[in-house]
């Protein structure tokens, strides 16, 4: 236990920060969101106990920071086990390897996500030119002023769930708990805050940047999709035929007339075959730097 106990939950948050140093941004804003909800609480349902007095009550009870942030880090990793894909045999061969990726649950979240991205971005991008447009159409007014506070608020509200997307399908740790904001702070305060929080700005800038890189997701899982899976089908449906179970009443035809279709189909099914587990890697990969790339900009380092 440390032997400087905190005098105000300011200086235990400064403190329980300086413990997660090196944490993961995410975790840390969590941390610092449940242990200042629940001190303001205990203090508002204890008015006649001072800050000092109660952080030493509560020392015992809900820890001191360096204990709060070895529980915290503690219960990370146990989670972080739980939600990782299951860990297979390493691959004895490259061959092994190059399939595996199949097995990764990670891979399908990612391609859902590039799939849904196309409408996310959209959807964001409508948002924001929609909100700015209309706050300084809106400013000769005086309600113009409320509504752009009301809007940016909104960004940062989007941000969080933008966040739960990219925890769930592609895996990267994200907050799951708003900054905190206490009951105490006046209205002009939390307004000030908002605005000068990086986090704000940041977000509005994603949810911009999200439409380009919502159409390139899309537009290329789409194509590698149908690219591998028609080079796969085009010779099943074609020894289908030949081999009289389905009549398609024009035939198959691979290429031109100087490509046998029966040497043709064994080597587009493989090719289709090894694009598709190329595709599948290409898609993991996008799914890593987009969930770091969204963590870059919505959690800034050190949750400040």
């Amino acid at each position: 236990m440390n032997a400087y106990t905190p005098k105000t939950i300011a200086q235990y948050l400064d403190m329980l920060k300086d413990a997660l140093k090196g944490a993961d941004a995410a975790l840390v804003q969590d941390a610092l969101y449940d242990a200042e909800e629940y001190l303001r609480s205990e203090l508002a349902a204890n008015p006649a106990v001072s800050e000092a007095e109660l952080l030493a009550q509560i020392a015992g009870s809900y820890g001191d920071p360096e204990e709060v942030a070895d529980i915290y880090r503690n219960t990370e990793v146990t989670v972080q086990k739980a939600l990782a894909a299951p860990k297979k045999a390493v691959p004895s061969t490259p061959v092994k390897g190059f399939f595996a990726v199949a097995l990764d649950p990670h891979t399908y979240g990612a391609l859902f996500y590039m799939l849904l991205s196309l409408a996310t971005g959209i959807f964001y991008f409508t948002w924001v030119s929609a909100g700015l447009s209309m706050s300084l159409g809106l400013m000769i007014l005086i309600i113009g002023i409320p509504f752009f506070i009301l809007f940016m608020a909104s960004v940062y509200a989007i941000s969080l769930v933008e966040g739960r997307l990219v925890e769930t399908l592609l895996g990267e740790r994200m907050p799951r708990r708003p900054l905190y904001q206490a009951k105490d702070r006046t209205w002009m305060d939390r307004i000030k805050g908002l605005f000068t929080d990086a986090r704000t700005w940041l977000s509005l800038m994603y949810m911009v940047l999200m439409l380009p890189l919502g159409t390139i997701y899309f537009t290329l899982a789409v194509t590698l999709l149908a690219l591998s899976v028609g080079f796969v089908v085009g010779p099943v449906l074609w020894w289908l035929e030949k081999a009289g179970w389905l009549d398609f009443h024009g035939h198959v035809h691979f290429g031109t007339g100087s490509f046998d279709p029966a040497l043709a189909a064994p080597f587009m099914f493989v090719g289709g075959i090894v694009l598709l587990f190329t595709s599948l890697h290409v898609v993991r990969f996008i799914g890593r730097w987009h969930g770091r790339f969204a963590k870059h900009m919505l959690v800034p380092s050190g949750s400040d």
